[in-house]
């Protein structure tokens, strides 16, 4: 049984992030992970998608199916540049907006979040709050006080390397003819920017998924679109032509 590899992104851990890819076990040995800071584990004192890439590389084996979303999908990106023996790597709305740069929505997005980052109080109640009104551009109704989950998720936020500095190696990934799906929730024109970067330089398959936002994993479809394209990865007729599925 080959084996589908899920990488979640910032604040939740994986079992939060992956909830509605339970059932895809049926088929294939999931390995939902749980990146350095999350829980059950314990608080770290930074994020840095490098690392976090090589402590994913150490998690691989050759012929996996790699997924990630948002933070976890730059790790995943990184990642693949360090293990190409993958048999395909999907990336749900990753972060890289350095991809991007020059594109208005995008710049923007990330001179917003820098400034939170520099300026928004240590308290992660006010932190995370702040940062989903900078990312989503609108109020999120969190509780007060958080979870204790969530809590931890915001406390590993605020230490996290922004990923608009990331520069995943596009081109060795493509020469090595990978199959690629991305995945946009069709949402954000800066999220929409870095899939269409990430689309034109791996000539990845491209579906959207509307309807959870930035979770585009938790939207209608999208189990049934990861299902069919890994199917065709085992099969041999994956077609890199950036096809959209919308």
């Amino acid at each position: 049984m080959t084996r589908l590899v899920l990488v979640h992104g910032s604040v939740g851990n994986g079992l939060s992030a992956w909830s509605e890819q339970v059932e895809l076990g049926d088929a294939r040995e999931l390995l939902v992970v749980n990146r350095p800071g999350f829980p059950p584990g314990p608080l770290v004192d930074h994020v840095d998608f490098e690392e976090h890439a090589d402590w994913l590389v150490d998690q691989l084996r050759a012929g996996d199916h790699l997924c990630g979303h948002s933070y976890g999908g730059v790790v995943s990106l990184v990642a693949t540049g360090k293990f190409p023996e993958l048999s395909s790597l999907t990336v749900i709305e990753p972060p890289a907006f350095g991809l991007a740069a020059g594109n208005p929505d995008v710049d923007a997005l990330v001179t917003a979040a820098q400034n939170h980052w520099a300026t928004c109080e240590r308290e992660p109640h006010a932190f995370l709050t702040g940062f989903y009104r900078c990312i989503t551009g609108r109020d999120v109704d969190l509780p007060n006080p958080l979870p204790a989950d969530v809590e931890q998720g915001a406390r590993t936020l605020m230490v996290e390397r922004g990923p608009w500095e990331a520069q995943p190696p596009l081109a060795a990934i493509a020469d090595t003819g990978l199959p690629t799906l991305v995945v946009s929730g069709g949402w954000s024109p800066a999220f929409d920017a870095v899939c269409h970067e990430l689309v034109s330089a791996l000539g990845s398959e491209y579906a959207v998924h509307p309807g959870a936002g930035h979770n585009a994993q938790a939207a209608p479809g999208f189990n049934d679109t990861l299902t069919a394209f890994l199917d065709r990865v085992e099969s041999g007729r994956c077609d890199q032509i950036g096809r959209a599925h919308v």
